[in-house]
C-alpha cells in the first residue's frame, strides 16, 4: 500500500503521457527516487519484432560502460584449470557436481552462471531449474564458454544480459539512481547501440518503438525516441 502511495505521489510531479530526451528523462526518474535504498535504474524498450519467429528473438550481452552498480554474485560450472582460474578471477561460487547438487536443492545464491562446455550435459539436466530464473548459461550471452576468468571478469565489471520477452520487449538495468545522469545515459547509449547492432534482417517497420525508464519504486517516463542523438536510426 506504501508502495502504491508513493508512485501516485511520483506521478503527480509530472506529466506521464510528456516525451522526454533522454538526458530529461533520467534527470527525473533520479528525482523522483524516493526509497531508502539506492535504487536501480532500468530501461523497458519495445522493438518492432515478431517474437513468435526464432530469427527475431533477441538474446545477447552488453557492456555498460559506467558499471550496474550492483554487486553482481557469479557462479562457475568448472572443474581442474578452469576452476582455478575462475576462483582467481572473483567467482563467487565454483563446481561440478557439488554446485549442481546445491542447484538441484534451491539454492540460488548468485546472478550469473558461467560454464565451460564440458560441463554442459551436466548444466544442461538443471535446466527445468535454472530456465525459468533466467539462469541458464549460454553460448549467445557467453556464459557458456573455456575463458571463464575473462566472462567473470566481464560480469563482475557491468556486463548485463537482455532478451525479448514474447511480447516484444527487453528490461535492462541502466544503474543507480545515485548515478549522475551523464553515466546513466552512457549505459543507456550503449544498450541502445546494441540493440541496434542486433537488430534482426527480418524486423520491419520502427524498430525502436517506445523505450521507458524507471527506478526500482518509481513510475516509468518516457523518453522521445525522435530526440535520441543523431546517430540512433530507429
Amino acid at each position: 500500500m506504501a508502495h502504491t502511495k508513493k508512485l501516485v505521489d511520483a506521478a503527480k510531479k509530472y506529466d506521464s503521457a510528456q516525451l522526454f530526451s533522454p538526458t530529461e528523462a533520467l534527470g527525473l526518474v533520479k528525482s523522483l527516487a524516493a526509497a531508502k535504498f539506492d535504487e536501480s535504474v532500468e530501461a523497458a524498450i519495445r522493438l518492432g519484432v515478431d517474437p513468435r519467429k526464432a530469427d527475431q528473438i533477441i538474446r545477447g550481452t552488453v557492456a555498460l560502460p559506467a558499471g550496474t552498480g550492483k554487486d553482481v554474485r557469479v557462479a562457475v560450472f568448472a572443474a581442474g584449470d578452469a576452476a582455478v582460474a575462475a576462483r582467481e578471477a572473483g567467482a563467487d561460487i565454483v563446481g561440478a557436481d557439488d554446485l549442481a547438487a546445491e542447484v538441484e536443492k534451491g539454492n540460488f545464491n548468485f546472478d550469473i552462471a558461467i560454464a565451460t562446455p564440458d560441463l554442459m550435459p551436466m548444466v544442461g539436466r538443471l535446466g527445468r531449474v535454472l530456465g525459468p530464473r533466467g539462469l541458464m548459461p549460454n553460448p549467445k550471452t557467453g556464459t557458456v564458454t573455456n575463458d571463464v576468468a575473462r566472462a567473470v571478469t566481464e560480469f563482475k565489471g557491468g556486463k548485463v544480459e537482455y532478451r525479448t520477452d514474447r511480447y516484444g520487449n527487453i528490461h535492462v538495468p541502466v544503474g543507480k539512481a545515485s548515478f549522475e545522469v551523464a553515466a546513466l545515459e552512457t549505459n543507456l547509449r550503449a544498450l541502445l547501440d546494441e540493440l541496434l547492432r542486433a537488430k534482426p534482417a527480418a524486423a520491419k517497420g520502427r524498430y525502436l518503438r517506445t523505450i521507458t525508464l524507471s527506478s526500482t519504486m518509481g513510475p516509468g517516463v518516457k523518453v522521445d525516441t525522435n530526440r535520441l542523438k543523431p546517430e540512433v536510426t530507429v
